[in-house]
């Protein structure tokens, strides 16, 4: 049953920090900062176990107000011998509002400027943030603890510091234990402050060697463990070939260069962003479904690590927000009914009246709808630009030049709907749909000041050109611009202002996208060293990076960005699993 992520209560009980929700709290009043070190750090063997490696990653249940990751990484960065990249992954069911996170590490001696400057809008799913210039990535997940069964991870260590099984004994059950038994690397350690029996046995069961230590403060002993088995995984060679130089490619490419990759990058054009990515802007914004379909906790997903992206990136773009009017009436029933069953916060979107929507716009507008106002528009010719540009010396951009088979090593495929041309995807029918975009001159209309949507699109006025469209032409290959595209392509502002426009010196543009059968994109490995990234059909410019840090966490054995059901509807394995499911393969 769909849950709305109900926010921490910031509460005190004689001065320490206290749940509301669970009847507890957060640490012992002679706890706090020591305890922490103590318990969690020197208990997984820290910071010596990470000492050298490439990569260290820390599983924590309960990220509460994240006292235990910001002692991980003040000493993370005062150790000269710190690991090169440091994940930390953590569940969090009550994740507190900035403000009350801001308030919280007033009363500590912690470093938190970067943590709160990064704070996620506080929505179910998982959030990945980078610190110290990527070499820190913090994955939150906002959910219950169940969300553990549907991690792709592999943990060197985990701080196991939920409330007491007391008041919370979901957090320690049998099955939790068991997940993070799947999640565990050869040798992974583990600690926590409870020594309860039922915890005990729980970790001896999933194949966890247990130890009691002393404990600190008033709490005489604490428990360590260590994970008896498993293999460790191989090296990458960190040596890739990426055929594409659009937005799905420069993103890999990008996601790559930054963990030490050569890259390859084979372009037929003389330049990057020479088809669809060529677009003179477009607008990223997630969308929103009663039940929180994949699709929408997918987009919201993507929307959210794009849009933190971007602001890193600082491409030519704008998040001035983004009207997505209602269809009809059951459409406005739709999206009412998605608001209210998330609780969303109004930061992320909340409903509007026609009225509340024409003000947004600063213009009038047809209809009552969402109002998304983090979202908004960029150039992708400029995110691509700043996506290849961060790449520096490691990329070897190799262009005027076709690809007519697959080299050797490891290669993504990012290249639309050629793809399938170099490897095939079973069960996959990839369609090819050619978009038409009409160029209106700002002075020709009364334009708005937001993206309006409705069964089409309008930006706002991008170096003095509003972009409408677009048309939507399945298996045409016609590259030509029309002028029956452009009339309608009309008819969509005139649906979506309540006005007819009809202006003289119109401009368009063609671009072709390749399109699923389900309308999700195709990013994972396909078979043995091929990748591919692509299919992303309208929503490039969120899909990209997301995609793209997928295929790179996925390469280098790191935790991957988001939960498993939304790693596998991205799969280019779905389409055969989906066939055997009916019947249609032996």
């Amino acid at each position: 049953m769909l849950e709305p992520l109900v926010p921490a209560t910031l509460n005190f009980r004689e001065g320490t920090p206290y749940s509301e929700q669970f009847g507890d709290v957060y640490h012992n009043a002679n706890g706090g900062i020591p305890k922490k070190r103590h318990v969690f750090l020197a208990g997984n063997g820290l910071p010596q176990r990470w000492a050298g490696r490439e990569r260290f990653v820390i599983f924590e249940t309960g990220f509460g107000p994240g006292l235990n990751f910001l002692v991980t990484l003040e000493a993370w960065r005062r150790d000269p011998a710190r690991c090169a990249r440091l994940h930390y992954v953590a569940i969090e069911k009550h994740p507190f509002t900035l403000a009350d996170l801001q308030t919280l590490h007033a009363r500590y001696d912690v470093d938190a400027a970067e943590l709160h400057a990064r704070w996620p809008t506080l929505v179910p799913g998982a959030h990945r943030i980078e610190l110290d210039r990527g070499k820190v990535v913090l994955t939150l997940l906002f959910g219950d603890i169940a969300l553990v069964r549907d991690l792709r991870l592999s943990a060197d260590a985990f701080y196991l510091d939920g409330f007491s099984p007391a008041k919370n004994a979901d957090m320690w059950s049998p099955q939790v234990m068991r997940a993070l038994a799947r999640l565990a690397a050869p040798g992974a350690t583990a600690a926590t402050w409870s020594v309860a029996g039922s915890v005990r046995a729980a970790l001896e069961a999933t194949g966890f060697a247990i130890e009691k230590r002393q404990g600190y403060g008033e709490k005489k002993e604490m428990l360590v463990a260590r994970y008896l088995k498993g293999t460790p995984a191989p090296a990458p060679k960190r040596s890739a070939t990426v055929v594409g130089a659009g937005l799905a490619g420069a993103a890999v490419c990008e996601r790559l260069c930054a963990r030490g990759w050569e890259v390859d990058l084979y372009e037929r054009h003389a330049e990057p962003a020479q088809e669809a990515s060529g677009n003179h802007a477009g607008t990223f914004h997630p969308i929103v479904t009663p039940d929180d379909s994949v699709f929408a906790r997918l987009t919201r997903a993507a929307f959210l690590y794009s849009a933190a992206g971007f602001k890193a990136l600082n491409p030519r773009w704008d998040p001035c927000g983004v009207l997505q009017l209602a269809r009809d009436a059951r459409e406005e029933d739709s999206q009412r009914r998605a608001i209210a069953a998330l609780a969303l916060p109004p930061d992320y979107a909340q409903c509007v009246s026609r009225e509340e929507a024409s003000k947004h716009a600063g213009v009038p507008v047809s209809a009552p709808g969402l109002w998304f106002p983090q979202a908004g528009w960029i150039k992708p010719r400029s995110l691509v630009q700043a996506l290849l540009e961060s790449c520096g010396a490691r990329l070897k951009r190799r262009f005027s030049t076709e690809v007519g088979a697959l080299p050797a090593g490891t290669v993504v495929l990012a290249n639309g709907h050629e793809a399938t041309k170099l490897q095939r995807v079973p069960d996959l029918r990839l369609r090819k749909v050619r978009g038409q975009l009409t160029h209106v001159p700002q002075e020709a209309l009364d334009a708005p000041h937001v993206v309006v949507l409705r069964a089409g699109m309008v930006l706002p006025p991008v170096e003095g050109i509003c972009v409408v469209g677009a048309s939507y032409d399945i298996d045409d290959e016609d590259a030509n611009s029309r002028a029956e595209s452009d009339a309608g392509n009309l008819q969509r502002l005139a649906h979506i202002l309540g006005a007819d426009v009809r202006p003289a010196g119109l401009g368009s543009r063609v671009g072709f996208r390749a399109v699923t059968p389900d309308r999700l994109p195709v990013a994972g490995r396909i078979e043995g060293e091929v990748y591919g990234a692509f299919g992303y059909g309208s929503r490039g410019l969120i899909w990209a990076l997301l995609a793209a840090e997928l295929i790179a966490s996925e390469l280098e054995g790191e935790p991957l960005p988001a939960e498993g059901k939304l790693i596998d509807a991205m799969s280019p394995l779905r389409f055969t699993r989906r066939a055997a499911a009916r019947g249609l393969r032996p």
